[in-house]
């Protein structure tokens, strides 16, 4: 009965031992208890698997992928007051008796402070600064055409400009368009931005730079280009790799940008396309925007959204500290293909206090810049 000090529940055994007492099992229950213990801690694993399944494929990326082949790296030689018969020399070419023309050929998100920097850098050297933008993000998410919108800001360069507006089908706006993945519409892009590269006028012999707003080749880079006869048909351009701000450089492994003698086999394109690579060619800032606003979009927005995996990423205060602390936003694990460079790349990148070779606009006008610049992580917004 339900009160009585006899009954046992599950007809379990009970004997007092002293004070203690004691469950004596029956056999079948005592000898299930392995099987049960094992399928308990099976479904616990699966479950931390399912839970953190990104984590652990990034970590033991070393044991299912193999790196791509490695580049033979350009030595790239530089010094103030040299000339460029003796700079071309030193790379093992020859001078020209005139520059060639520079095409710059980027796709635009909304990378304002950027691409500002970018095109005072690179505007006394580029014969066409070519560019695109859409009213959409890769994931379909529509936006202002940032750009257009503030063609003030870049009236200094307006002569060499050639503009283009991409327009994109957007959720709603085409009632039974399946939604294209993100990869694809990058792709639509480039093929957009191929096309308009052939109306600026480009012709056989020119070079064409393509390369996305946030990786800026070198002045020294593109004199090179302009002056030097031999340089590779296809040559990936090694850039200096920072996120955030240049006061957290991660490494040198930034390699998509690329310079092209153009024909007429040219295709933009933001792959490996060469063996071949120039060392030390510029600079590659990822996620260096001046609003806290501009991180959360452009995390929703580019080719990877997925790694938003909660709402709580885009959490202004959480990107805020994760900035200054120069974590990872999307709370991921480097992408390397060995544990000696996984193990070395994780935890916090380590902050950089110095502003040495660094575009010079940038240091000319550090008081606008200040949140690119070592000490500068605050953000608005």
């Amino acid at each position: 009965m339900a009160g009585s000090s006899d009954y046992r529940p599950f007809n379990l055994a009970a004997r007092v031992v002293g004070k203690r007492r004691r469950l004596i099992l029956p056999a079948k229950l005592k000898s299930a208890i392995p099987a049960i213990a094992l399928v308990l801690s099976a479904v616990t694993i699966i479950g931390v698997i399912i839970q953190h399944h990104r984590s652990i494929t990034y970590f033991l990326r070393p044991l299912w992928d193999t790196p791509p082949k490695p580049f033979t790296v350009i030595p790239h030689y530089y010094a103030p007051n040299t000339s460029m018969t003796e700079l071309c020399a030193l790379h093992g070419w020859r001078a020209r008796a005139s520059p060639r023309r520079i095409f710059d050929a980027v796709l635009f998100n909304n990378e304002l402070d950027i691409l500002e920097i970018r095109y005072r850098e690179l505007l006394p050297y580029v014969h066409k600064l070519v560019i695109l933008e859409a009213n959409a993000t890769f994931t379909g998410i529509p936006k202002p055409l940032s750009f257009a919108e503030n063609l003030e800001r870049f009236a200094f360069a307006r002569s060499k400009i050639v503009y283009d507006r991409l327009p994109i089908a957007t959720p709603g706006s085409s009632p039974g368009r399946r939604r294209e993945e993100p990869f694809d519409v990058e792709a639509g892009h480039r093929r957009a931005l191929n096309a308009l590269l052939r109306r600026s006028g480009v012709a056989g012999g020119d070079v064409v730079i393509m390369a996305d707003a946030d990786e800026i080749p070198s002045p020294e880079t593109v004199q090179l280009l302009r002056w030097c006869e031999g340089v590779p048909p296809v040559m990936h351009l090694q850039l200096e790799n920072y996120v955030y701000s240049f006061e957290f450089p991660v490494d040198r492994g930034s390699w998509r940008a690329t310079a092209h003698v153009f024909s007429e086999r040219t295709a933009y394109q933001h792959s490996r396309q060469s063996d071949l690579m120039l060392a030390d060619a510029g600079w590659h800032c990822s996620f260096c925007f001046r609003e806290i606003g501009e991180f959360a979009f452009k995390m929703k927005a580019y080719s990877h959204a997925d790694r938003v995996r909660r709402q709580s990423f885009l959490d202004p205060e959480r990107i805020q500290r994760v900035v200054c602390a120069g974590d990872d936003l999307f709370d991921m694990l480097p992408e390397e293909y060995t544990f000696r460079d996984l193990f070395k790349k994780m935890g916090p990148i380590p902050r950089s206090a110095s502003a040495m070779h660094l575009p010079s606009y940038l240091i000319k006008n550090a008081h606008r810049f200040r949140f690119l610049l070592p000490g500068g992580c605050m953000r608005s917004g």
